[in-house]
């Protein structure tokens, strides 16, 4: 029996077991003590500056501080876009736990309809970049605020935060040459510098606005606080302030501007008034108009579609991208080709029986008088804007050296130096035609050209601008906007100033300025009515641009039309003569004549800049006479 029990245990061989299984626990605790004292070595000592880095992120932000918009002013000082207070509402989507929620909420505690909370959830959904907030509405009422403020604990991540709006005193007149500002887009985020703009909702959409971008806008800065568990900001540990944008002073003259609108008086049309002699653009003008203050904020869908569903194109600036035909304006301009590449000379007269014929071709282009003006000088036919001396003209010079001369003064191209959207309107040519409609020129296009109709259009403010340089007696001062950067003025001299015009005998300036006077003074001049009581010398000339055009013997008659399909009125002028102080370009859509409804808005322009009487009253007086003419007529 002791035999048997000696085999059943064996305490040598426990004592080993129980020693092998206490070395391994011991290794086991050792190891596992190991990856543990080097699992918080790792945490304490490599990696403290991440986790420091993160630990203080929860409790310290960097925040951007948007600079303030540059304020732009007119030349004499006063604002016409400036910066008022407001409130605005911010989210920011990473510290948003349940976006849906969070702007059900909002769309309620706000009380927005339907239409504006869908726009409200496109905006909190629009690209951003990472914890930058997203604007979801500006100018919020008190009652929005008190609102948001009660309900604050139930909307982490959204903000209300006073910032300046830009505000357009005169919107309306001011729309098309300021531009406006608005949220940025998409696709503007993708380019714009995220430093820079870092914090900033706004850009210029349009106008000065646009062009001056850089300028107005500064330079960010940022902010470093301190924030609570739920992000409501303790105290601030340091600050970058920005640099604000430099103001803006324009060459525009308010009193000047509100006058070019006033005379148009709701017409379709334009006025642009330029100072010949440093290239400042005193009014660009451009009716109708709109507020372009709804664009800061936001316009709502029925008020842009209906901005742009309207017929007389208020969204539209008439003065820099219309393109009209620019009819007998151009006369004086096509008088001095002639004279230069010595078509004509100053004293040859030509006879008009009422109408010029090509040769070998039975079709006769007709001068406006049907009968005609008898025996012709350059002087009496621009005076009298006869048709058939510069039909003559035009067929002689020929579209390549009409081409040539009319470019010279800017027709066909883009003019102004800071003007934003400018179209280059037509300067049509040879090679035009050829590229255009693969057709070659026929010389009946040439005549058309030589009285300012067929493919040629210009926009009012090319007409100003080569007016001006008519002015200058070929000098060229190229057309701005802005007088002042800040402290720093806009320098007269440009860099993209063309050449200026040469004539061969400074004489022939003379004699075209004395046919323009007579244009405004002569007995048989198209607008002799607005010469009366004229205190200085002024030159001008009338055109009358067709809409369409007429067929052979075919009469116009404007009652018989509907009223857009009714000629535009023109008219341009510049004074005084010798020392011009400002040129003028009208142009009143479907108005007739240019002698009877455009020559009397530039003589009030003219009175206004020079004898410095610019208000309402005389713009009242002048539409009142347009009116009363129209109805005569």
């Amino acid at each position: 029996m002791r035999a048997k029990r000696d085999t059943l245990k064996n305490p040598q061989q426990e004592l080993r077991t129980f020693r092998v299984r206490a070395l391994l626990a011991v290794l086991v605790v050792i190891a596992l003590s190991g990856l543990l004292v080097g699992r918080l070595f790792y945490l304490q000592v490599v990696q403290h500056e991440v986790y420091s880095t993160r630990s203080e992120e929860n409790r310290v932000r960097v925040e951007p501080l948007p600079p303030t918009r540059g304020l732009i002013y007119d030349r004499n000082g006063v604002l016409v876009a400036e910066n008022r207070p407001t409130y605005n509402l911010t989210l920011v989507r990473e510290r948003v736990d349940d976006l849906d929620a969070t702007l059900a909420l909002l769309a309620d505690l706000l009380e927005l309809p339907a239409v504006e909370a869908e726009a409200f959830r496109a905006r909190s959904r629009q690209r951003q970049r990472p914890f930058q907030p997203a604007l979801l509405m500006s100018d919020l009422d008190e009652e929005q605020i008190a609102r948001l403020a009660v309900n604050r604990h139930r909307l982490p991540g959204v903000e209300v935060e006073a910032q300046l709006l830009r505000y357009y005193p005169d919107a309306e007149e001011m729309a098309h040459a300021l531009g406006y500002v608005g949220r940025i887009n998409r696709e503007e985020l993708e380019t714009l510098d995220p430093g820079n703009y870092a914090g900033t909702h706004f850009i210029g959409k349009t106008g000065v606005e646009r062009y001056y971008e850089q300028a107005l806008h500064g330079q960010a800065g940022l902010r470093k606080v301190e924030t609570n568990a739920r992000g409501r900001v303790l105290r601030e540990l340091g600050r970058t302030d920005p640099v604000p944008g430099a103001n803006l002073t324009l060459t525009l003259d308010k009193p000047l501007q509100r006058l070019a609108v006033d005379l148009l008086d709701g017409r379709r049309g334009s006025i642009v008034a330029i100072a010949p002699q440093s290239g400042e653009i005193l009014a660009l003008a451009s009716v109708p108009g709109f507020d372009s203050n709804q664009f800061v904020t936001g316009i709502d869908i029925a008020s842009y579609r209906a901005l742009q569903q309207d017929l007389d194109l208020p969204l539209f600036n008439r003065a820099i991208r219309g393109r009209y035909p620019p009819g007998s304006t151009i006369k004086p301009f096509l008088a001095l080709a002639g004279l230069a590449e010595g078509a004509i000379t100053p004293g040859e007269t030509l006879y008009d029986p009422g109408y010029f014929q090509l040769p070998n071709d039975s079709r006769r282009y007709r001068n406006w008088l049907r009968w005609g003006h008898g025996r012709v000088d350059l002087e009496r036919a621009i005076a009298v804007s006869n048709n058939t001396y510069f039909y003559t003209l035009a067929h002689e010079l020929g579209i390549d050296r009409i081409h040539e001369h009319m470019t010279a003064f800017g027709f066909g191209q883009r003019v102004a130096h800071d003007v934003y959207g400018e179209s280059a309107a037509l300067m049509p040519s040879r090679d035009w035609k050829r590229a255009r409609f693969n057709q070659p020129w026929y010389p009946g296009e040439t005549l058309s050209v030589g009285i300012g109709q067929g493919y040629w259009q210009v926009t009012p403010l090319q007409l100003a601008t080569a007016t001006a340089v008519l002015a200058n007696r070929g000098q060229w001062i190229t057309p701005r906007l802005a007088k002042r950067i800040g402290d720093e003025p806009v320098p007269t001299a440009l860099p993209d100033t063309p050449p200026d015009i040469e004539l061969g005998n400074d004489a022939w300036w003379d004699r075209v300025y004395a046919g323009m006077e007579k244009v405004v003074s002569g007995h048989e001049g198209t607008a002799r009515r607005i010469g009366q009581g004229l205190e200085y010398r002024l030159a001008g000339k009338s055109g009358t641009a067709q809409v369409f055009s007429l067929g052979k013997d075919q009469r116009y008659n404007a009652q018989e039309l509907k009223e857009r399909l009714r000629d535009h009125a023109l008219f341009l002028a510049f004074a005084p003569v010798g020392e011009p102080q400002i040129a003028v370009a009208v142009i009143v859509e479907n108005a007739g004549g240019g002698s009877t409804h455009a020559a009397g808005l530039a003589r009030a322009m003219t009175d206004a800049w020079l004898l410095g009487d610019r208000g309402e009253e005389e713009a009242d007086e002048a539409a009142a006479d347009e009116r009363q003419m129209a109805g005569a007529g």
